[in-house]
């Protein structure tokens, strides 16, 4: 509650000029007001700020700001508290221009045009996050934006009622703006947005997800505009062509992410008519999936430009082929993530070239390369800082594979023997519809891989037995009988029981080793190749989907 002016008053009378000749003011209160804003900013409790801030008038001015900076919305209470206060006539401080974060996103089923009526006086607000609050209108959100100046970052992602007349109010009251999350406003036009292009200047993060009127004028005005740009995400902005990606290439060189993924018209020209020299040093990522285009050439000159990409995601660009692969070798230890999904044409030998080149790799997804074999998973397995692989309906591989993958890692240090063993960093992985898999590997996975969080089995027979399948999480409610049938991911929990069961079960699911492997397969030499995966995401760790046949999806990958 806020301090007023008859309750809760704080003892003023230090601070009367009457007083000050008799009561000596001891020396916390000549501390000057950064270093209280300091200490009061390492209090973790708002009891304790609200406690600090009834000592006297200037502890309380000095606290007020850190408490109101960003007031908790994330209960129906807490967010009645806040709007009470804000209402409060007596109230010794403004608090309405205090709040400085304002995030709804917690309550978004139910927060509608009403409930944000009493933060329309918050002016000063530099942050505001209403991702999917769907039942707000344009009146909620124009109200809340209108008269801001102040404001740097708007999130309205899956707001479907959202419309141009916020997106033109926003370039008209919000200069500073610095980063525009309209995902999935399906009813803004390219039109409003070339407003914002031309008036919001100093746009670093731009997500335009599913905006299907995203058109090349707004894009082009964007990249000769606003200079500072450092993420921009038109996933599924299918009318953007290659004369717009060409642009944000050349213009924006300080651009850290770009994401053009199901941007079908995005091809080899985007790519190859980019200058000879230019090198676009700040480009960390780069997500191309389903740019059915982009072939083996747009790769090369992709590297070769972009020296230092660290994830890179061509998942179904489905005509690139061994030629790409040695091609991303050359990024070396700086490739971290690398999406080859649905790349068919690709074969063992560039998959045991890549993990050669780039061993710092953490994120491989390659689903449905039917190509590659236990030899391409075997060397994969030997990556020291592997933490997550795709190879859903990768049909070709045994449990030589997933063996290989259970075994220590290789770390090299100072030691007496020039390098030590550490388990195994694997914490999810995706083997749905490899259907040669047995019990005894993925028994020898789930005991050799202490962090693995998350095994998808899905179509495996060898899983779908009701004693196990008891460990799995509920299939998605969108999902037909004949795929809840088949249906097998363990994640969290899940894993740990699956993994005690078997354990206590091993006369019955015996884990199979090494040695055994080979005496039943000394063959290790083959063909193979990638899978699938979407890429999509401002800004924080990466996710694998099964929901959608076991995807990656790094939408907020930064690591």
């Amino acid at each position: 509650p806020p301090l007023s002016n008859e309750d809760d008053r704080p003892n003023f009378r230090d601070s009367h000029p009457q007083n000050v000749r008799s009561v000596p003011l001891p020396p916390i209160g000549r501390l000057p007001p950064e270093i209280l804003i300091s200490i009061f900013s390492k209090l973790a409790s708002p009891v304790d700020m609200r406690n600090s801030m009834l000592v006297c008038r200037g502890w309380a001015s000095n606290a007020v700001g850190i408490l109101w900076h960003r007031p908790s919305c994330n209960t129906w209470t807490n967010l009645g508290r806040v709007t009470a206060s804000l209402g409060e006539p007596n109230s010794l401080f403004n608090y309405a221009d205090l709040i400085k974060r304002l995030n709804l996103s917690a309550l978004s089923h139910q927060v509608n045009d009403g409930t944000v009526v009493p933060f329309n006086q918050c002016k000063r607000i530099e942050r505001l996050t209403l991702t999917g609050c769907k039942q707000l209108t344009d009146k909620g959100v124009s109200d809340l934006v209108e008269g801001n100046r102040h404001l740097q970052a708007l999130d309205c992602s899956d707001i479907k009622n959202l419309t141009d007349r916020t997106i033109y109010l926003i370039a008209k009251d919000c200069p500073r703006l610095q980063g525009l999350n309209v995902t999935n406003c399906t009813a803004l036009t390219d039109d409003a947005l070339f407003e914002v292009s031309k008036n919001c200047r100093q746009i670093k993060r731009l997500k335009l997800n599913g905006v299907w009127g995203v058109r090349d004028q707004s894009i082009l005005s964007f990249a000769e505009k606003c200079p500072s740009i450092l993420e921009i995400d038109l996933h599924t902005c299918n009318m953007v062509t290659a004369k717009a990606a060409t642009a944000l290439l050349t213009s924006l060189r300080h651009l850290r992410e770009l994401r053009l993924a199901h941007c079908t018209q995005v091809d080899d020209t985007s790519f190859m008519s980019l200058p000879p020299q230019m090198t676009f040093d700040s480009l960390r990522i780069l997500d191309l999936t389903a740019c059915e285009g982009v072939r083996d050439e747009s790769v090369e000159k992709i590297v070769q430009s972009a020296p230092r990409l660290r994830n890179l995601v061509l998942a179904k660009c489905r005509f690139i082929t061994d030629r790409s692969v040695m091609a991303i070798c050359r990024l070396g230890k700086n490739l971290h993530y690398v999406h080859l999904g649905h790349c068919s044409n690709i074969s063992d030998a560039a998959v045991i070239a890549l993990v050669k080149s780039c061993n710092r790799i953490r994120y491989i997804d390659l689903a449905c390369c039917n190509r590659l074999t236990d030899h391409s998973v075997q060397q994969l397995a030997t990556l020291p800082k592997l933490r997550r692989i795709g190879l859903v309906k990768c049909q070709a591989i045994t449990d030589q594979s997933i063996l290989a993958l259970a075994k220590p890692r290789v770390a090299h240090h100072h030691h007496p023997n020039g390098h030590t063993s550490s388990a195994s960093s694997l914490e999810r992985v995706h083997l749905s519809y490899c259907v040669q898999l047995k019990m005894g590997g993925i028994h020898a996975l789930l005991n050799h891989c202490p962090r693995l969080t998350h095994l998808s089995l899905t179509g495996v027979q060898e899983f779908l037995h009701e004693s196990l399948t008891t460990f799995c999480r509920e299939a998605p409610p969108e999902f037909t009988q004949q795929q809840r049938d088949v249906f097998c991911v363990f994640s969290g929990d899940g894993v740990t029981r699956l993994r005690e069961y078997l354990n206590h079960n091993k006369a019955s699911y015996p884990e199979e080793t090494e040695a055994t492997m080979y005496d039943d397969d000394e063959e290790l030499e083959g063909e193979g190749d990638a899978d699938e995966g979407q890429m999509a995401g401002m800004m924080n760790a990466a996710v694998i989907n099964d929901d959608d046949e076991d995807v990656i999806d790094v939408s907020t990958l930064n690591t």
